[in-house]
């Protein structure tokens, strides 16, 4: 078994598919393929499942993805503290971000650090606050930045300035003029929320239950996977939400999307997320000193 095979394998298991796996491994469909064979032929045992376009993980192939993972994350720490020793004119820096923060925190910050590091290439992978915590766990990421709170016995969560979530309508929306809403209101009001796992949505919901509701029985017209999607379904008159005010400057100054009181929805910190156990590059502590630590916070009048 070669590293080779094992990055080829994890990045059949991850993406599920032979020839989208080829066109990110920059090889062709056929080496994958074989590459494949011969670890399956090498230790008896079928590690896909192939059922017709698609294919499965095994139960083998599900318990060498996680060993593959763990492998590989080492063999890359170990190239990253070589490349430390040139300092940071050169390397890669991974990131994993939430929906909020990777569009509307994460862009200008990428940019001061890009301006002082030209030499260090930033991956970010963006999802939800479980899937953040899910590539530092694995090692796909070594550092997340998160909306939600992180609870995993493996990470390390440093809460940092964040933002605030607020309760809006559209400007056509009939309770656009009421300034405030009450519990009968968001009782009856169709809701356009973020998907389960998403920090946004884990938020507004304890929010709802602050005003004795049940989430579970409110009217969710649409459940979808990014705030900018939601943003537009609001600009059209459709239900209600809550989104980061990071994302809605223009909107609410331009009335296209009004604010709301009726939910309590302070100001929320995002999280920087490590692995407990896992080495810290100068690449990522010279992010979070450049990005994070190095600008000023607006709520300490800087």
């Amino acid at each position: 078994m070669t590293l080779e095979q094992l990055r080829i394998f994890a990045t059949v298991a991850e993406m599920l598919h032979f020839t989208r796996a080829a066109e990110v491994l920059h090889l062709s469909q056929p080496a994958v393929s074989a590459a494949i064979a011969a670890l399956e032929a090498e230790h008896g045992l079928r590690l896909f499942d192939r059922i017709g376009r698609r294919v499965e993980l095994t139960a083998a192939g599900q318990l060498l993805h996680g060993q593959a993972r763990a492998i590989l994350a080492k063999v890359e720490e170990a190239g990253t503290m070589l490349a430390e020793l040139s300092g940071l004119s050169r390397g890669a820096l991974r990131l994993a971000a939430s929906q909020t923060v990777g569009n509307h925190w994460l862009p200008t910050r990428l940019l001061r650090f890009a301006a002082a590091y030209p030499g260090i290439r930033v991956d970010l992978s963006i999802g939800n606050t479980e899937q953040v915590a899910e590539a530092v766990r694995d090692g796909r990421a070594e550092l997340g930045i998160a909306e939600g709170v992180v609870t995993d016995s493996a990470l390390v969560s440093e809460p940092v300035e964040g933002d605030r979530l607020r309760l809006v309508v559209g400007g056509s929306h009939p309770w656009a003029g009421l300034g405030r809403v009450g519990r009968d209101e968001l009782a009856a009001g169709r809701w356009i929320l973020r998907e389960p796992g998403s920090g946004t949505r884990a938020l507004f919901e304890l929010a709802v239950r602050g005003v004795g509701l049940d989430p579970a029985g409110l009217d969710v017209a649409m459940t979808l996977p990014g705030g900018g999607m939601i943003r537009a379904a609001l600009l059209a008159g459709v239900g209600a939400s809550v989104l980061s005010d990071l994302m809605l400057t223009e909107d609410l100054a331009a009335g296209r999307i009004v604010a709301l009181e009726g939910l309590e929805l302070p100001a929320r910190p995002f999280h920087l997320v490590r692995h407990r156990d896992r080495y810290r590059s100068i690449a990522e502590r010279a992010f979070v000193r450049v990005a994070v630590d190095d600008i000023p916070s607006p709520s300490r009048g800087l």
